[in-house]
């Protein structure tokens, strides 16, 4: 560090130091000119943004918010600054990438271009016939790229193969790496039934005995995610799965050093960076903290697999999903992961192409050798709010892990409901700030592009079923596209709405946009040129300003209805004093649509009475 000369040039030395509590009152000022009367503190919390679990995003964090979690050194206890001293910085985190098919090509062409290790899928109506891991491999070097497995209740065979093409191969036993991927609360999660504890127990002690590379278990928190979770949730459930594993193997006569060697953890990354961030973090706090109340805190570092969400990708506009992925992908590098998987941004849509895969893996090495994003060890450390996000959502997470411990276990919490019951909480609230846009999703409820050309992809396995639902955020809105292509392919045309622009275009253009895009969202072809007779729609959308509407709606939609429109609906909220008036106004407005409307159901409404089939 270079420490630069006393020139007498201090910046803001002849200043004082500001205070929190000015900033407060500086705030408090600014909103009181817009008619809010806030005290000082009442200010900051009105610029606060709600957040799951409970938790709140602050307009402003300082460097006293960053002393709130012992962060403690990399690679020591509590391990919030990484589990390894060097962190990523030699050669970055591990980029592994996924695979459920038995295609050789496409596995070497992912390890000659950047991929360090294989996640493979195996067994089941979903992944690769355990007998045809062979096939797979075929050209692998298995002495250089780690395998991990995920195979469900076929585990055992896959692993017992597995070992077998090591031993064929000539790979000596120690030189093995990877993990044969045991997750029987997983399983149970995902499908509804679990399998044989012996069977993991055995491969732990297998791996102890002859491969010390390889870890047998993998705790994966996918399923809490995938059904809705929130970030705590996953945490939480993540948590109480370890713990469980943890008891199974000493029972069985392991030490705690052992087992806590014998397992990874598997999390979601998601766009939203600082949450994705926090949590890993947060995640490597609370393992450490288990560790530490049975007795081995310095054998806490938690090994970590990073997989960009499936919640988030979207089968409409599916180019979108190379920016999600890139944010995920930097924050789970950012927060610490060990190993990183891109999922390809057509995974929504099938199996994903070369194109595809290639964009996926390139999309890690992008962020460690041009990014350097590897060359810095915890690089969020010391924001102020990237460490009070951590301490707040281990905190949470603590809770919902003490929830299920009390329920009896991650076990007798699966079998009970309670775990699907909170995560469907979770994700109705989540579904209602998505209907209402309140949460926008780029390409889908947010700018829409009804003429683009779909991708195709051949069908993927499907994946397991029958334990936990699997949802995406693009759910409800895919629906009602699905009825509006349906609609063109059987008639040959959209459903349309005429948006009827009145006064001035200063006055209509700023909602005639806001509805266009509204009305795209639902697969409904807005037309705005010519005359409502011309339009061929059933249905109308006034769209201008406040003042207009008071001059001319009454009169418009008097003509309107004299021309055939059957519903007419207005882009803004309705007055005050008609809060409720939403539909059948005798001659009046029948439907308001605004910011914060629940589109999914006014859309839906209209595709209804448009005759378009559900």
């Amino acid at each position: 560090m270079t420490v630069l000369p006393d020139d007498g040039l201090s910046l803001a030395a002849e200043f004082p130091d500001a205070t929190h509590e000015q900033w407060q009152h500086l705030v408090a000022g600014v909103l009181r000119k817009s008619g809010k009367e806030l005290s000082a503190a009442e200010a900051e919390d009105a610029l606060s943004t709600p957040l799951e679990d409970g938790l709140r995003a602050r307009p402003l964090y300082t460097s006293g918010d960053a002393t709130t979690v012992a962060s403690g050194l990399p690679g020591f206890a509590p391990f919030v600054r990484g589990g390894r001293a060097e962190g990523n910085v030699v050669g970055g985190w591990d980029v592994r990438q996924r695979h459920a098919v038995a295609d050789a090509t496409a596995v070497l062409a992912d390890l000659e271009n950047g991929v360090t290790s294989l996640w493979l899928t195996v067994g089941g109506s979903g992944g690769i016939p355990v007998e045809a891991l062979p096939t797979a491999l075929d050209g692998v070097l298995l002495d250089l790229a780690p395998i991990v497995l995920d195979a469900g209740a076929e585990t055992a065979a896959a692993a017992d193969r597995l070992l077998r093409l090591y031993a064929d191969a000539g790979v000596a036993d120690d030189a093995a790496r990877g993990n044969l991927g045991a997750d029987p609360l997983g399983h149970e999660a995902r499908t509804g039934t679990g399998y044989d504890d012996e069977a993991v127990v055995e491969l732990a002690r297998r791996c102890i005995a002859r491969h010390p590379g390889l870890r047998a278990l993998t705790v994966d928190a996918l399923p809490y995610h995938e059904a809705g979770g929130s970030a705590a949730q996953e945490l939480g459930a993540s948590l109480a799965t370890g713990v469980a594993y943890l008891r199974l193997l000493t029972a069985a006569g392991l030490t705690v050093r052992q087992a806590l060697a014998q397992l990874e953890f598997r999390y979601a990354a998601t766009a939203d960076q600082f949450l994705t961030i926090a949590k890993f973090r947060a995640a490597r706090r609370l393992w450490a903290r288990v560790a530490e109340a049975c007795g081995a805190a310095d054998a806490g570092a938690q090994r970590q697999h990073a997989v960009t969400s499936s919640v988030m990708t979207t089968r409409r506009d599916p180019w979108v999903n190379m920016l999600r992925t890139t944010i995920a992908t930097l924050a789970a590098g950012v927060g610490g992961a060990d190993s990183v998987t891109v999922l390809p941004f057509d995974d929504a849509l099938g199996l994903p192409d070369a194109f595809a895969r290639r964009i996926a893996r390139n999309t890690s090495t992008i962020l460690i050798e041009e990014s350097h994003l590897a060359r810095v060890i915890d690089p969020a450390g010391g924001s102020g709010y990237v460490e009070r996000l951590t301490d707040e959502l281990a905190h949470a997470g603590w809770e919902f892990f003490q929830l299920i411990e009390r329920a009896g276990g991650q076990a007798a919490a699966l079998r009970s409901g309670l775990v699907r019951d909170r995560l469907a909480e979770t994700w109705a609230a989540r579904s209602a700030r998505l209907a209402q846009r309140r949460e926008p999703i780029t390409g889908v409820s947010e700018f829409p592009h009804l003429d683009e050309k779909p991708v195709r992809r051949a069908p993927a396995p499907e994946p397991p079923s029958g334990g936990l639902p699997r949802v995406r955020r693009d759910e409800a809105f895919e629906v009602l596209r699905a009825r509006s292509d349906a609609h063109l392919e059987a008639t040959g045309a959209r459903p349309r709405v005429f948006l009827a622009a009145l006064g001035p275009a200063g006055a209509h253009t700023a909602r005639l946009a806001f509805a266009a895009n509204l009305f795209q969202a639902g697969g409904i072809e807005p037309v705005s040129d010519g005359t409502f007779e011309e339009s061929g729609a059933r249905e109308v959308c006034l769209c201008s300003s406040d003042e207009v509407y008071a001059e001319q709606a009454d009169a418009t939609v008097r003509q309107l209805r004299a021309a055939g429109a059957e519903h007419v609906l207005l882009a803004g909220r309705p007055a005050r004093s008609d809060q409720s008036a939403q539909t059948d106004q005798s001659g009046g407005i029948d439907t308001y649509v605004y910011a914060g409307c629940d589109a999914v159901a006014v859309l839906s409404a209209s595709l209804d009475r448009m005759g378009v089939s559900r």
